[in-house]
Parts: C-alpha cells; sequence; structure tokens
C-alpha cells in the first residue's frame, strides 16, 4: 500500500512510525511531514490546509490510504473530498467532525441525547454573557465556572475560571479581543466539574469501537498545573483511575450512544474519536470530544498497541472492526513534551537541536518530532512544541526514569519541560 499521512506534529510522527511498520505498507508520504517523519517516508512541501494540492498529489501517486491527522483540514471537509475522489481516507467527514469544530454543536447533541456531561450556556454577545457572570457569581468574588470558545482553538480555547474577574476576562480575551478569531464568535459557560480527568480514545467504523488504553495528560504549562493551558506537556498510559469497569462504563454510557447520535442526525462518525472524561462524585461526564488523534496522547498509545494500526484502519474503513482482535502490550507509557521557551506564548524558533541520537538510544525510548525540521543537515526547532519524549517500561516508575534520562541528553537553547509528568501515578500506585 502507498500511504499519505496529512500533517508535521508529535502526532503525526508517531502515526509514521507506527504506519511504516506494518508489512501492508510499500511506500509512505507525509505531507508536510517534519524531521522526524523524513526517516520513515518521503516528506512531501504541501500544507496540511491546502486539500487540492494534496488531493492531487494523492491522485498522483496513487495513494491506496490517507491517514488524517490534525482537526482544522477534517473540520474543512478534507475526508469527504478524498473519498469523492475514490481515496481510502481515515477521519471523519466535514459533518461529523463538527463534534470539534463546534463546541455548542456537541453539547447540545449530548443533552439532546441524554449523554452525561456538565450544564451549560450559550452566548454570541459578549455583553450577555459578562451579565450572565454577573448574575452567577451572585456578588461573590469566588465563581468555579469554565468558559470555552465555541470553534477549534488548537486546545487553548478553554478556560478553566476561579472567580468572577476570571471569567470576564475570558469572555473579553474570546469575543472581543478575538485572540481564536472566528472560533470566538460565540461561547459557552459551562458548570465547572471536579474530578480527575482522562482521555479515551476509539477507533470506530460507525458502529462498532476499537479501544486504545486510557491516557492521562498535563494542558498547563508548568509543574503542579501552573500556568496557562498548552496543546499538551505530556502525558502517560494507562491510567489506574480509569480500570477497566469503569471504561466499559464510559463506552456504554458516552461513547457508543454519542455514536448512535451521530447516525441519527444523519452525520455517521468514522476515524477516532477522542473522549475527555472527568470523573466525579456522579460518576464520569464529557468534558469534552475530538475529532481525531490526540496530541500528545497518540505518541504513548501507539507505542502500547500491538496489533497492526494499519490493520485496524483498514477494518474500521470497511465496517468490520467488530471481526478484529486487538492485542496491547501489558506496560506503561510516558511522554515528556520539550517546547520552546516562552510557549504557549511567544517563542523564538531555528534553534539547533543536539543530543536527539543519543535520547533514542536509551532503552524504551522513541523521541517523536513536532516543532522540527532540517536546516542544512541541521535538525532545528520551527514550533512551540517541540519533541515529544516518550518511553515504555514494566512499570511507571521504568518509564518515568527512563522518559527524563532520555530528555537529559537533548539540548537546544531555552528549552522547556515539565518535570512533574508520571509524578501522580507513580505515588498512587
Amino acid at each position: 500500500m502507498r500511504v499519505l499521512i496529512v500533517g508535521s506534529g508529535g502526532r503525526e510522527h508517531a502515526l509514521a512510525w507506527k504506519v511504516a511498520r506494518s508489512p501492508l505498507v510499500s511506500r509512505l508520504y507525509c505531507a508536510p511531514g517534519n524531521a522526524g517523519m523524513a526517516s520513515l517516508g518521503e516528506c512531501v512541501n504541501i500544507k496540511a490546509m491546502d486539500i487540492p494540492a494534496l488531493l492531487a498529489f494523492a491522485k498522483d501517486k496513487g495513494i491506496d490510504l490517507a491517514i488524517i491527522g490534525p482537526e482544522s483540514p477534517l473540520i474543512a471537509g478534507i475526508a469527504d473530498e478524498f473519498r469523492a475522489a475514490g481515496i481510502p481516507t481515515f477521519g471523519p467527514s466535514r459533518a461529523a467532525a463538527a463534534i470539534e469544530g463546534s463546541k455548542v454543536f456537541a453539547k447540545e447533541l449530548m443533552a439532546k441525547y441524554g449523554i452525561p456531561a456538565a450544564e451549560f450556556r450559550v452566548f454570541d454577545d459578549s455583553g450577555e454573557a459578562a451579565a450572565y457572570i454577573e448574575r452567577k457569581s451572585g456578588g461573590s468574588d469566588a465563581l468555579p465556572i469554565v468558559v470555552k470558545a465555541d470553534g477549534e482553538a488548537f486546545g487553548k480555547g478553554v478556560f478553566v475560571c476561579s472567580t468572577k474577574d476570571e471569567a470576564l476576562r475570558a469572555i473579553k480575551s474570546i469575543m472581543v479581543d478575538k485572540v481564536f478569531g472566528k472560533s470566538g464568535d460565540r461561547v459557552l459557560i459551562e458548570e465547572r466539574l471536579e474530578g480527575q480527568e482522562a482521555t479515551l480514545m476509539v477507533i470506530t467504523d460507525g458502529r462498532s469501537v476499537v479501544p486504545l488504553a486510557p491516557l492521562q495528560d498535563y494542558k498547563r504549562a508548568y509543574d503542579n498545573d501552573q500556568g496557562l493551558n498548552t496543546g499538551g506537556m505530556g502525558c502517560y498510559s494507562p491510567v489506574p483511575a480509569v480500570p477497566p469497569e469503569l471504561y466499559e462504563r464510559a463506552l456504554e454510557t458516552m461513547i457508543v450512544p454519542t455514536l448512535r447520535a451521530m447516525q441519527s442526525e444523519g452525520c455517521p462518525y468514522t476515524g477516532v474519536l477522542y473522549t475527555g472524561i472527568i470523573l466525579t462524585a456522579d460518576g464520569p461526564k464529557v468534558l469534552e470530544f475530538n475529532a481525531r488523534f490526540g496530541d500528545p496522547e497518540t505518541q504513548a498509545a501507539l507505542p502500547l498497541l500491538e496489533t497492526d494500526l494499519v490493520e485496524i484502519i483498514q477494518a474500521s474503513l470497511a465496517g468490520s472492526l467488530d471481526s478484529l482482535e486487538i492485542k496491547c502490550y501489558n506496560e506503561c507509557a510516558v511522554c515528556v513534551v520539550v517546547a520552546s521557551g516562552g510557549y504557549p506564548g511567544e517563542y523564538e524558533t531555528g534553534k539547533p537541536i543536539s543530543g536527539l541520537d543519543e535520547a533514542g538510544a536509551v532503552e524504551g525510548v522513541t523521541v517523536f518530532h513536532a516543532g522540527t525540521k532540517l536546516q542544512d543537515g541541521q535538525v532545528v526547532t520551527s514550533g512551540g512544541r517541540v519533541l515529544g519524549v516518550t518511553a515504555v517500561g514494566d512499570t511507571f516508575r521504568t518509564a518515568v526514569e527512563r522518559a527524563y534520562s532520555a530528555v537529559g541528553r537533548i539540548h537546544f537553547d531555552d528549552m522547556h519541560y515539565r518535570r512533574d509528568i508520571g509524578a501522580r501515578v507513580i505515588r498512587e500506585t
């Protein structure tokens, strides 16, 4: 098979790493790819949102399977365009990708079909949203509440607020200052739920699901969950707080009902459904849906997957997932994201990276590239999240020690990473 992976981040490098190991694959293309992906396949200088150029390339090369990594082209309808041209494509349609493209769509879907989630209100006027916050506070400064931009915001459009002023600033940032552009034309204001969070990613053909191991990620930029929300600073898998019986409950009460709801709404969902959940005192509830593999969650999930990913994807496209036996390694995975200083705010790029070979030589470690590129034969930084250093071990302690041992071998000017990825799960297990 000739396979095309669309995207250039750590998630796409992990996908390329897994796909390249499949005996079903004879040629791998990555568009646009990154410095790490270049060692696995041919990188093509076409941006992920240039759908006409990607389609022309896929036709020219006789692509047998396209795997779409990022959310933006999915929301824009790339899967529809490719499938209309007869190219098998792994990823939801434009209509189905609205489950991530519009948080309002997702919340209203859950409300209509009784899927457990936080109570919410929707506003398209900043003054009305601010007035609601004032009423909700009842004159108090303390106000635990969540403000979300409706559209895609690359994992940064959620503001978990503790005070009225924080909530009002979030509304201003989203709706007045337009830091997320048109994605902030509407906001959701939700009750703030309390409990541990987890990520459940399933591959689905619209009816059956293949659950990957549960994951827990770290959104805040700094240790001890301080600083701004990011796209993710690390993660680990599996999650002791999500034992098999709880995962099964989540499938029965949230994930499968959502797939049935999408079918009923005329937008059947195929591909990967990412469900962010929170373990409340009243049971698990949905925090968000994403229409693709998570990042950095994919970098921890795929090293634990024993079954050929291409074989799973083929079964998904054929509607035969229920006939496939899936195997995972009985190990632990930890991913530490190495970022540019200043991320998620302003940061510099073009900084030479050293120590990649030494880091990759650590037992159980794979270094996934995210924001990197080749410049005159040297790997340099080209983004906020630069690398995802993933380690696998028979215990969480072993995986954490291996990951940080590898991170310690990497250097570029002003590099930043959290030093507490996996610390919580070591204490708990």
